[in-house]
């Protein structure tokens, strides 16, 4: 099973438009993050989770095979914004998309053309399931079992599949959902940057205390703006087990 963080930044990017701090100045690959977005594969399965609007950027480097589904975290733009760049992959046939009931009616509203009785030809096929949180389901190699986390007064989807949890864009996690996270060897969680809370993000030192409690392996941090700063700096300073991820990371389970 192999993972692959196709984008490990928050919804503005990394570098930021316009902006001139030294991350984003940074020559550093590892400082220049797109939007959040992940593969789980295995030699029959592959699964994409969130479909930002770099997916296009992102996928290019990447064999080029079935998806055999994508799993929504959430309804915002920076996850779901590049559904319709899926279109090549409807060569081998219908795609079926995973999400929540909110995320599920914003997806019908995004994309209108998808789901219309007479469809433009060419359009994305998509078919849309709604899943539950607590609530198993199987893609081919996978058992998914999503659980709920809240980002601010929003719950949203986080996903355990065998050894890996993958959470964005948490601010906070009901104690009746940790059971869904005992054993968990890959954990891939949010943190936005080290100081100035946010109303729906955790920070990095938040991050590091969720990680402690899951006591995963190895921690990979993800969905951060250009305020986390320098990647390599910061590395040296996280607790043994516990990374900032970068584009591009691959990761065998």
């Amino acid at each position: 099973m192999k993972l692959t963080l196709l984008g490990t930044g928050t919804s503005c990017g990394v570098p930021v438009i316009g902006c001139q701090c030294e991350v984003c100045r940074s020559a550093d690959p590892k400082d220049k993050r797109t939007r959040c977005s992940a593969l789980v594969e295995t030699e029959n399965t592959r699964l994409l989770i969130d479909c930002g609007p770099d997916f296009r950027q992102q996928i290019l480097p990447q064999p080029f095979r079935k998806i055999d589904g994508i799993l929504i975290t959430h309804s915002h733009y920076d996850h779901m914004g590049g559904m319709d760049d899926i279109r090549p992959y409807c060569q081998f046939g219908e795609i079926n998309v995973y999400a929540d009931p909110f995320a599920k009616e914003s997806m019908l509203e995004m994309l209108p053309y998808c789901f219309a009785e007479n469809r433009y030809p060419g359009v994305p096929a998509i078919g849309l399931h709604e899943i539950l949180p607590h609530v198993p389901f199987r893609i081919g190699d996978f058992e998914i079992v999503p659980f709920e986390v809240m980002h601010g007064k929003l719950p949203i989807l986080g996903y355990r599949i065998g050894p890996l949890a993958y959470i964005t864009d948490m601010k906070t996690i009901n104690d009746s959902e940790m059971p869904y996270l005992e054993g968990v060897e890959v954990l891939v969680v949010n943190a936005l940057r080290f100081t100035k809370p946010h109303h729906s993000h955790q920070l990095v030192d938040d991050a590091i205390a969720f990680a402690q409690r899951v006591g995963a392996r190895r921690t990979l941090l993800i969905h951060m703006c250009h305020d986390v700063g320098l990647h390599e700096e910061v590395n040296q300073k996280l607790p043994e087990g516990i990374e900032l991820a970068y584009d591009g990371q691959e990761i065998m389970l």
